[in-house]
């Protein structure tokens, strides 16, 4: 007999790092077999990154796209999911995170009547506007979602403050940890001789990246010029910009660094050797959240250039810091970090606040438990991780 669907809906990078490593468990199951479901939101560079992990798309969907507003997205997004499950009907929807994808997917298997996963549930920033959309989308997906497989105890605590049933909340930890694990393990060329250089070499790494849509613009802009600045004080530096696959956000932070000796724009890079540079990294200056993870996971210090972070776990094991888009504190974070003034110059040690890499077996299992298939996995108890 042919083994049931759970489907995947797969709209960006973040989501295909995150869903992959339980789409491949899951492939390897006797009870069921993921469909992926790729939206077409970053088109290409999904395929691209599901193939680092041994997977491809099984559906490409084809929604209207560079529409001028996140509303047009969604309708457009929601328009063909809807359709898709209509032909085809999945036992489950497995979505992730917050993007329009996952909130789209989330609602049109809520609406044909399929149990709603929600792979990395209860994130929560406490300010609706901050990060947009995505504060809203996931706080929308946790009302409809039959499972929520949480990745820390704090947001399993978050959705049972909303009022969420506890016995719908599954602590798994984050894949991001499983999908960095296996990336690492394949040691990746960068293909880029600049890096292989400083690899050789053991020059130390400053990685900045910058895309949240709340720094579109002048926030951008002044990270940009914070970078400039502490490449030209620091010269035995390399400041490496792995630049966003939005043109528009790519030149905004690119354009101001191109003359600097010790800055060296990338530009958008595959998962696998992003996470060799990360590892390589002294210092990492972010606004991205899975970024913030990674790190967490590599034990490099991260600045964020965010006011404030769904990722507080960081926060609270002194592993991050908010330090908002202005120039001078950016600097003068990034100055103390590197001296050794505020955190250890070298690795952390003590707990992963995001797991210990076996987060989307916890995670395959819940969704058989949903099925009436097999029994609820333990939580995961993240007291109890080393490094």
């Amino acid at each position: 007999m042919s083994r049931p669907a759970v489907a995947f809906v797969v709209g960006t990078r973040p989501e295909a790092i995150k869903l992959a490593p339980v789409a491949v468990l899951l492939g390897r199951s006797d009870w069921a077999k993921p469909n992926i479901i790729s939206t077409g939101q970053h088109g290409a560079t999904v395929a691209e990154t599901l193939r680092g992990f041994g997977l491809e798309p099984d559906v490409e969907l084809r929604p209207v796209r560079d529409l001028p507003c996140v509303g047009g997205l969604t309708s457009s997004l929601l328009h063909v999911l809807a359709a898709e499950f209509g032909h085809r009907r999945p036992e489950l929807v497995v979505v992730q995170g917050d993007t329009s994808s996952a909130l789209t997917g989330a609602l049109a298997g809520f609406f044909a009547g399929i149990p709603v996963v929600h792979l990395e549930a209860g994130l929560r920033s406490r300010d609706i506007t901050s990060p947009f959309p995505e504060e809203g989308n996931r706080k929308l997906i946790a009302q409809i979602a039959a499972l929520h497989l949480a990745p820390t105890t704090t947001a399993r605590d978050n959705l049972l403050a909303e009022g969420m049933d506890a016995a719908s909340i599954v602590v798994t930890g984050n894949t991001v940890v499983d999908a960095l694990q296996s990336s690492l393990g394949a040691a990746a060329p960068y293909n880029d001789g600049v890096l292989e250089a400083a690899d050789r070499s053991g020059r130390p790494l400053v990685v900045v990246t910058a895309h949240r849509r709340e720094n579109w613009g002048a926030p951008i802009g002044r990270i940009a010029a914070a970078a400039a600045m502490l490449a030209r004080a620091n010269p035995q530096l390399l400041v490496v910009v792995a630049a966003h696959m939005n043109p528009a956000v790519r030149a905004t932070i690119e354009q101001p660094l191109r003359a600097v000796a010790n800055v060296h724009l990338t530009g958008p890079m595959g998962y696998a050797p992003f996470a060799r540079l990360l590892a390589r990294a002294r210092l990492i200056i972010t606004d991205s959240g899975g970024v913030q993870e990674e790190a967490a996971a590599l034990g490099v210090p991260v600045l964020v250039t965010r006011d404030t972070t769904e990722r507080t776990e960081s926060l609270d094991a002194g592993l991050s810091q908010l330090v908002g888009t202005r120039e001078i504190d950016i600097v003068t974070a990034a100055g103390h970090l590197l001296a050794g003034d505020q955190a250890p110059a070298g690795r952390f040690d003590g707990a992963n606040p995001y797991g210990d890499g076996r987060a989307a077996q916890r995670s395959v299992q819940a969704c058989r438990w949903l099925l009436g298939k097999g029994e609820r996995p333990h939580d995961l108890a993240l007291t109890s991780l080393h490094h």
